[in-house]
């Protein structure tokens, strides 16, 4: 069986990753990570529920994450339920949207960011 499992998969259940994920709801959120970058990175994920594309970076983002609730913040901002504070992400840390697309805020600043396959290049161990 070990055989046919490795070639046609298993019926039992992958145990599922999940990361501690801040949900991104509040426009003042964004001053309270403007100010909390000056201590620890803050990463803002913007993710659109309806893009398939953005589906599946969010999957390989999942599957490399490999960092405590120590080492930085992780905001995921679904961009489709809250449009005015993915607007305001935009103007307060001067980055053009984009989806999906991942900031990483240090001194109040984004030091980094990438969209769609380029989010799992970024090296966060770099900003930690």
């Amino acid at each position: 069986m070990g055989l046919l499992n490795r070639l046609f998969g298993s019926n039992e259940p992958k145990e599922e990753k999940v990361l501690p994920w801040i949900p991104l709801k509040e426009l003042s959120q964004l001053d309270f990570i403007e100010k909390k970058s000056e201590h620890r990175t803050q990463v803002i994920f913007k993710h659109s529920t309806r893009c398939g594309i953005s589906g599946m970076v969010i999957n390989q983002f999942i599957d490399a994450y490999n960092f405590t609730e120590k080492d930085l913040d992780l905001y995921l901002l679904d961009i489709l339920s809250h449009r005015e504070v993915s607007n305001e992400v935009g103007y307060k840390f001067q980055v053009m949207h984009e989806s999906p697309q991942l900031l990483v805020i240090k001194n109040g600043e984004v030091v980094a960011h990438a969209s769609h396959g380029q989010i799992t290049a970024i090296d966060l161990e770099r900003f930690v």
